[in-house]
C-alpha cells in the first residue's frame, strides 16, 4: 500500500495490516511471545504501589492535605487516608498476564469482526523514537467503546511501552471487566470533581507524577467522550492542562503529544447512537451487556485505519507564546489557577491536535455515498448514485481528503461492495437505492414512525459527518454567497456572512479560535482551485462549472441550518416564561417532531440532541440566551429580538440554499468536472 501525492507537502504514510499476520500464526504464541519494550531514557518499569507512594508522599499532595485540613478542621492523618483511599480506586495495576490474555482474546475478536486493521508503520517508529527521548502523551480520537483497547492491542504488536488510559468510573463498576482494564493499564477517573479539591489535587498529581518519570506514556481523549455524530467534539482541556504543565514548570524538557487518528469503516455502535441521540437512555455498562453484544461477532465491520501523527513537541508550540519565567515566582508545589496566556496557549493546542486528528482520518466511500443519500432522501437511482459518487470523489480529493479507494476496481463495484456492507443502512430495489428503515413489529403511532425514520437518517448522518472537515469551510462560502443581502458577492459582503456562519457553528465543529480569516481564505482558495468561483478584482462569482458543487455544498449545511433555526423559533414562538435547561431538549424535540408531522418540516437531523446542545451552546455564546440560577434549576432566560435576528439570517441563508439546491444529476458537465480534477493533477489518494 502506498499513498500518492502531487504535492509533496501533502504527503501521508502507507498503511500494513497487523491482521494478515494474525491470520497466518498462532494467537497464542503472539500473546506469549518475548515482549521487552524500550522505555524513555532508560527507566526501569515502576510497580503500582511504588507509584502510589511516590503521589502520597508529594510536597503537592501534602500541601493541599494540609489546605482541606484547615479549611475543614479535620486533622491532616484524616485527610491522607482520604487520599490514600481515592488514589486506591483511582490506580491501575498493569500486568503483564492480562495484557496477554488480552492480546490473545482481541486478536481472535478482531479476526472475526473486522477485515483489516492497517497501522501507518512510520508513525509506529516516529512513536517509538518519541518514547525514548521524553514523555509521550497520546491522543486518540474517540468514536467507539473499542479504540482503547485497540490502541494497546496496537502497541503491544510492534512492542512498544503499554499506555495508562484514562477511563470513566462507569467502567470500574463492570464486574471481572472493571478489573481487568485497571490490570491493563487504565485508571478511573469520575466523570465530574465538583469542587473536590483533595480528589483533583490526587487525579493531577498522579498523571504528573507518571509523566515527569516517563514510566508509560499517558493515553486519554481531547473530546472527553465518544463523539455519538462522529464529528470531532469540542475538546476538554482539564487532563491538557495538567500533562503540559510539568513542562511550564520547568520538571521536564518537553513533552511529545501524539495525535492518533482511528477511522472505521463500519461503526458497531451506528444504531445505538441513533437512538441516544434521539433520547433512548445510553445503556449501563456492564459484563452482563458485554456477553449480550456478542451477537454482534456475527456482523462484518470492514476495516480499521490508525494513523499515528507527528509527534507534536510542546516546547517548540510555546515558543515565543508562554513566558516560563513567570512559574520560578512561585513554589513548585502549591497549585496555581493557569494563567491567561497559559489557558489560552492549551485551548490553542488542543484545537490544533483535534485538526490534525481529522485531517489523517481515513475515509471510505461509504461516506461519500452517505453525504449524497442524505441529500436525496426520496432515494437515488443506483446509476445515479455510482455517477455522483465518482463526481464526489475527485471533489474530495482535490480538497486533500484521506480517501480509501480500491484501485483499478470500476465504481459500480466499489459502490455495491459499500451497499453490501451498510445493508442495514441503505439497500436497492427495482435499481433505486434508499435508506433502510427499520421494520415496526405491529402498528406504530405517528410519532414512532418519525422515530424510526429519525434513527435512519442520523446512523447515516454518522458517516457523512466524517467527511464534513473537508468541505466544511467550502461550504460555509458557498451558503454566505446565496445569501440574498449579498447579491453583490462583494468579498468584504461575504466575508461577513461567512464569519456570522463560522461564529454560528463553531460549536458544532473544529473551528480554531481566531482563525477566520485564515479559514475564509482556505474556502476562496479551494473554491478557485477546482473551479467553483472566479474572483475577478474584490468579487467573488460563481462559474457555470462551479453550480453541482456550490449546489452540493448548500446541501451538506443544509440540515444545520434549519436545525438551528428550528430552535431559534421553539425559543420565540413555544417556550415558557420558566423553561428549564433540562426541559429544553425534549421540549425542541416535541416541537421538531410536531412540525415533522404538520408537513412543516423533513430534516430528520433536527431531532437529535447533539444538534440541540451544539445551538443552544451557540446562542449563549452569542448572548441570546442567558443562564439563571432558581432555586434548584437553571433557568433559561431568552432575548427575543436577538434570538429573531439570528433565526431572520439563517432563514435567508436557507431560502436561497433551498432555491439553489437543484438534485445532481448525472451528465457530461459532472463528469467532466471530475475528469478535469485528475488531469489537472490535484488529485491524492491513498490506493489500495
Amino acid at each position: 500500500r502506498e499513498l500518492s501525492s502531487e504535492d509533496p507537502m501533502l504527503k501521508r504514510d502507507g498503511f500494513e495490516d497487523i491482521l494478515e499476520e494474525r491470520r497466518n500464526s498462532s494467537d497464542l504464541k503472539y500473546a506469549l511471545r518475548c515482549y521487552a519494550p524500550v522505555l524513555y531514557k532508560g527507566v526501569t518499569p515502576c510497580k503500582a504501589n511504588m507509584l502510589k507512594n511516590i503521589v502520597l508522599q508529594s510536597d503537592q499532595l501534602h500541601y493541599v492535605i494540609n489546605q482541606v485540613s484547615q479549611e475543614s478542621g479535620e486533622a491532616p492523618d484524616i485527610i491522607q487516608e482520604e487520599a490514600s483511599v481515592i488514589l486506591e480506586e483511582m490506580a491501575h495495576r498493569l500486568q503483564i498476564s492480562t495484557v496477554r490474555f488480552f492480546a490473545f482474546a482481541l486478536s481472535k475478536a478482531f479476526k472475526t469482526l473486522f477485515q483489516h486493521v492497517c497501522v501507518n508503520e512510520e508513525g509506529i517508529q516516529r512513536l517509538q523514537q518519541a518514547i525514548q527521548e521524553h514523555p509521550v502523551v497520546l491522543l486518540p480520537s474517540h468514536r467507539s467503546y473499542m479504540d482503547f483497547l485497540l490502541m494497546s492491542y496496537i502497541l503491544y504488536t510492534y512492542d512498544l511501552a503499554l499506555p495508562v488510559i484514562a477511563a470513566g468510573m462507569d467502567f470500574m463498576g463492570m464486574k471481572f471487566v472493571g478489573e481487568m482494564l485497571r490490570m491493563s493499564g487504565a485508571f478511573f477517573i469520575r466523570r465530574s470533581f465538583g469542587g473536590d479539591k483533595l480528589y483533583w489535587a490526587v487525579f493531577s498529581e498522579y498523571v504528573k507524577t507518571m509523566l515527569r518519570n516517563g514510566f508509560a506514556p499517558i493515553e486519554f481523549f481531547l473530546e472527553g467522550t465518544r463523539s455519538r455524530t462522529c464529528k470531532s467534539l469540542t475538546p476538554k482541556l482539564g487532563l491538557l492542562n495538567i500533562v503540559i504543565e510539568p513542562f511550564f514548570k520547568g520538571e521536564v524538557f518537553d513533552v511529545n503529544l501524539v495525535p492518533v487518528s482511528i477511522s472505521y469503516e463500519r461503526i458497531l455502535e451506528e444504531s445505538l447512537y441513533a437512538r441516544e441521540l434521539l433520547g433512548v437512555p445510553k445503556p449501563k455498562e456492564s459484563t452482563s451487556g458485554l456477553l449480550k453484544a456478542r451477537r454482534i461477532l456475527s456482523e462484518d465491520y470492514g476495516s480499521i485505519h490508525v494513523y499515528f501523527g507527528q509527534p507534536v513537541s510542546v516546547r517548540s508550540l510555546a515558543q515565543g507564546k508562554v513566558n516560563r519565567s513567570k512559574y520560578n515566582l512561585f513554589p513548585r508545589h502549591i497549585p496555581r489557577k493557569p494563567m491567561e496566556e497559559t489557558q489560552s496557549f492549551v485551548n490553542d493546542t488542543a484545537y490544533r491536535i483535534v485538526r490534525l486528528q481529522e485531517d489523517n482520518m481515513v475515509l471510505k466511500p461509504w461516506v461519500l455515498m452517505a453525504s449524497l443519500l442524505l441529500q436525496n432522501l426520496e432515494g437515488l437511482e443506483l446509476s445515479v448514485l455510482t455517477e455522483q459518487t465518482l463526481w464526489l470523489r475527485g471533489l474530495a480529493l482535490s480538497y486533500a481528503a484521506f480517501l480509501d479507494w480500491p484501485d483499478h476496481a470500476p465504481t459500480a463495484k466499489v459502490v455495491s461492495s459499500s451497499l453490501a456492507l451498510h445493508r442495514g443502512l441503505a439497500c436497492v430495489s427495482g435499481g433505486r437505492v434508499s435508506l433502510v428503515v427499520g421494520e415496526p413489529l405491529g402498528p406504530v403511532t405517528p410519532e414512532e414512525a418519525v422515530f424510526n425514520r429519525a434513527v435512519s437518517v442520523l446512523s447515516c448522518a454518522s458517516y457523512r459527518n466524517q467527511v464534513l472537515h473537508v468541505f466544511l469551510r467550502p461550504a460555509m462560502l458557498a451558503v454566505a454567497m446565496h445569501t440574498p443581502q449579498f447579491n453583490l458577492h462583494l468579498s468584504d459582503e461575504v466575508y461577513n456572512c461567512f464569519s456570522f456562519l463560522w461564529d454560528v457553528f463553531s460549536n458544532d465543529f473544529i473551528l480554531c479560535p481566531g482563525d477566520t480569516v485564515q479559514d475564509f481564505e482556505e474556502a476562496c482558495y479551494l473554491l478557485v482551485k477546482t473551479g467553483a468561483v472566479q474572483m475577478p478584482q474584490q468579487d467573488i462569482e460563481m462559474t457555470d462549472r462551479g453550480q453541482p458543487i456550490l449546489s452540493f455544498f448548500n446541501g451538506l449545511l443544509e440540515p444545520f441550518l434549519q436545525g438551528y433555526q428550528v430552535v431559534c423559533r421553539y425559543l420565540c414562538e413555544e417556550a415558557s416564561e420558566g423553561l428549564t435547561e433540562k426541559q429544553y431538549i425534549p421540549a425542541v424535540r416535541s416541537f421538531a417532531v410536531k412540525l415533522i408531522l404538520a408537513g412543516n418540516l423533513r430534516c430528520y437531523e433536527v431531532l437529535s440532541s447533539d444538534m440541540q446542545k451544539n445551538a443552544l451552546a451557540a446562542l449563549l455564546r452569542m448572548d441570546a440566551v442567558r443562564k439563571v440560577k432558581v432555586a434548584d434549576h437553571v433557568t433559561l432566560i431568552v432575548n427575543k429580538m436577538a434570538v429573531n435576528s439570528i433565526d431572520d439570517i439563517l432563514g435567508k441563508c436557507r431560502m436561497i440554499s433551498h432555491i439553489n439546491q437543484t438534485q445532481i444529476s448525472p451528465s457530461f458537465s459532472l463528469i467532466a468536472v471530475a475528469e478535469d480534477l485528475y488531469r489537472d493533477g490535484l488529485t491524492q489518494s491513498y490506493i489500495r
